[in-house]
């Protein structure tokens, strides 16, 4: 029976095996992607290596939003939920963001983590063949989002320093085609923060060319001298992406949220739909629980890393050759340095010497020339950290 199937197995293995391949195409859309550079840093570090290459807070959640989230769940609320969220939390967000703008409940949908609400964002609003003005140096996810949507990535420079948005660079790249601009404020990586002037010239950008802004303030909670100034008062031009991951310390919840205007809502939660029909419900409730007095802990989050600030940016400053005016925001140093070494290569010295960080090129462009160090560890770490970067930066002078 074997050998007189033999014949029609020849036949028809080759079309199967010629089946698999076509059907595990990977589409060239995601191919034109590199992986983060963030991450290969990772990969290649020894497990004893001092961190700070990842934007993690180490302090604990609020004991509220453990609790809440943990009473949810044993109460049964462990079912699917309404796309855009649980509506008291939509409306707990809302009260809280209203102190740089009004804004309603229906203004806010809660999304599985910041980064989904940026995809999702890029996704309902990026048609294939737009422009997307993305910062540089900038968070890693901004550009792929652009091209995944079908979109183009086209990096404008952030100014040397204090890393405020280049505006005539900006202007400079703005085609027929440009229909978004991003902006992260606070910054990830270089922890600037908006001036006044910046702000109101990319409104004005905004409105005189029709460009929506997208801004990603998931670092809103953590400004150091001055104010945050958000784009929650141009909801007519403008999306806002925020999250609960850094402010609450529950990066692991995969929480954040998106406000926009009503008409654009119901695109973004129509979108919400057919990436993860809803969000959390346990860690939701946990949210919400903690959300009305989350004030307290972001003031001694906001001491917490202060402190870090000012240690990082001193042990930094006493290295020859690298420099670094103190951040505003988040919780990231991202100094320049003067050797004749590219910063992926310099990483590298330092993940082989025990630390890990991420190169400036890993953030596009003009990222170059610069490290990024989260100061989001404990102080030991930081000074131990800041030895190895030490020696090694003497080591490379001496080549």
């Amino acid at each position: 029976m074997i050998n007189d199937c033999k014949p029609l197995l020849c036949s028809i293995l080759p079309i199967y095996l010629d089946g698999i391949r076509r059907s595990m195409k990977i589409a060239q859309r995601l191919n034109s992607i590199p992986m983060s550079g963030i991450r290969k840093m990772f990969d290649l570090a020894s497990p004893d290596s001092i961190n700070l290459g990842l934007g993690e807070p180490d302090l604990s959640p609020p004991e509220s939003a453990i609790e809440g989230m943990c009473k949810a769940s044993k109460d049964g609320l462990n079912k699917y939920g309404p796309t855009a969220g649980i509506m008291p939390l939509r409306d707990a967000v809302a009260k809280h963001y209203s102190r740089y703008s009004p804004i309603e409940g229906k203004n806010v949908m809660i999304t599985p983590s910041g980064s989904s609400a940026l995809l999702e964002v890029t996704q309902a609003m990026i048609d294939p063949g737009d422009e997307v003005l993305v910062p540089s140096p900038g968070f890693v996810i901004y550009g792929p989002h652009a091209v995944l949507a079908g979109g183009k990535d086209v990096y404008y420079k952030l100014t040397d320093g204090t890393f405020q948005p280049d505006i005539d660079d900006i202007q400079s790249k703005i085609t027929k085609n440009t229909t978004m601009l991003v902006v992260n404020n606070p910054c990830n990586p270089t922890g600037g923060t908006l001036s006044e002037e910046s702000f109101k010239a990319l409104c004005d950008i905004s409105a005189d060319k029709g460009i929506t802004i997208m801004a990603d303030e998931v670092y809103d909670s953590f400004v150091y001298e001055g104010k945050h100034i958000s784009f929650l008062s141009q909801l007519d031009k403008a999306v806002v992406v925020g999250g609960f991951s850094k402010m609450m310390a529950v990066t692991g919840w995969r929480m954040g949220f998106v406000i926009s205007n009503e008409k654009v809502m119901d695109d973004l939660i129509k979108m919400q739909y057919h990436v993860c029909a809803s969000p959390n419900m346990p860690a939701m409730y946990g949210i919400l629980n903690a959300l009305p007095t989350i004030d307290d802990y972001i003031v001694k989050a906001r001491e917490t890393f202060r402190k870090r600030r000012d240690l990082i940016v001193k042990r930094i400053n006493e290295i020859d050759g690298m420099e670094i005016i103190p951040p505003k925001g988040a919780f990231y140093a991202f100094p320049s340095f003067d050797y004749d070494i590219s910063s992926a290569d310099f990483a590298m010295e330092l993940v082989k010497a025990g630390l890990i960080c991420t190169p400036g090129s890993a953030f596009g462009p003009y990222g170059e020339g610069h490290l990024r160090f989260s100061y989001a560890a404990d102080e030991s770490k930081i000074d131990k950290g800041m030895d190895i970067l030490s020696e090694t930066a003497k080591r490379i002078r001496r080549k």
